[in-house]
């Protein structure tokens, strides 16, 4: 199947970066390499792109529409490992990343990924299948109590009890091994919705879990404003709202609040600024956007910039 997969907020995003020529930048999310794309023709062949993603599928795509230009580097590897990305890299420091959350459209709509509830696949959900985690394993061995905190706490499934009951009633008789296993299951567990399908939390909440999407999130964020120059911006498109309450909260802190009484000569709680928010408010596509592509509807851009007082 073709890497299909349209860039969300792409011009929002890679003007938020404000590109100059010879810079180094991380898209550190590459995918169908819409965003890179459009990144590396800012640059010039002193500048260098950085493209990481921990789908080797992805990876192929981005070298094959990458080829032209020889001033990038791919990496199979996790985002939330950037720091260490960097140093194997000999790189100090970079001038922009940008992070473009959640699950691509192709692995979405390639079905034997086992992504998606609308049609039959093997269970699976990994975003890299070199991982040994995946959604059959969740869903056939996690206990009763586990299931019910993933639904709750990644998907907000308010049925979550009831979902997690019937799971573990049914894989006592034959591992649940399908998607559809699993559709037919939460369909028995839930009052029929007009809003949406009625598996769309479940499995959501499943592939957070599998890919180990929020918890790491704060400290990739914190850890990402470490890995910038001065002045260098750090761009974050999230799809929902556990994502982006990670992000906003870790562009808060890296912005910094001194708590001292009013009248201090100096400050004494030793607050300190690594820069500051660009987005006092998200950045959201257009209606224009949200019709060509449905799946932009729930797209958020923050942006925060670098900026360190060096004495």
């Amino acid at each position: 199947m073709e890497f299909n997969h349209k860039s969300v907020l792409l011009k929002e995003t890679v003007d938020g970066l404000s590109i100059k020529k010879n810079g180094i930048y991380i898209d550190g999310t590459i995918g169908g390499a819409g965003h890179s794309l459009e990144i590396i023709k800012r640059i010039c062949e002193k500048g260098l792109l950085i493209g990481i993603d921990r789908d080797e599928e992805a990876i192929c795509v981005a070298r094959e529409k990458l080829k032209s230009f020889k001033n990038v580097i791919f990496v199979h590897d996790n985002h939330d490992n950037i720091g260490n990305i960097l140093e194997n890299l000999n790189v100090e420091g970079v001038d922009g990343i940008l992070l473009d959350l959640g699950v691509s459209s192709y692995q979405l709509d390639e079905r034997n990924r086992g992504f998606s509830y609308i049609g039959d696949a093997t269970l699976d959900m990994r975003m890299d299948k070199s991982q040994e985690l995946n959604a059959k394993i969740v869903v056939n061995t996690y206990s009763e109590e586990r299931l019910v905190q993933i639904l709750w706490e990644y998907g907000e499934e308010k049925f979550s009890k009831r979902i997690a009951k019937k799971i573990c009633e049914a894989r006592k008789d034959n591992p649940i091994e399908t998607t559809f296993d699993l559709v037919k299951i939460i369909e028995s567990s839930i009052p029929k919705n007009k809003e949406g399908h009625p598996a769309k939390r479940t499995f959501q909440a499943i592939r957070i879990e599998v890919n180990n999407e929020i918890r790491p999130l704060y400290n990739t964020v914190i850890n990402s404003i470490n890995c910038l120059n001065n002045g260098g911006r750090l761009c974050i498109i999230t799809f929902h709202s556990l994502e982006d309450r990670a992000v906003k909260n870790a562009f808060k802190d890296a912005m910094g609040k001194c708590t001292c009484p009013p009248g201090l000569p100096y400050c004494v709680c030793g607050s300190k600024s690594y820069g500051k928010i660009i987005t006092k408010k998200p950045i959201l596509p257009g209606a224009e956007e949200i019709k060509q592509n449905a799946r932009s509807k729930s797209a958020k851009l923050r942006i925060f910039e670098k900026n360190l007082k060096i004495n």
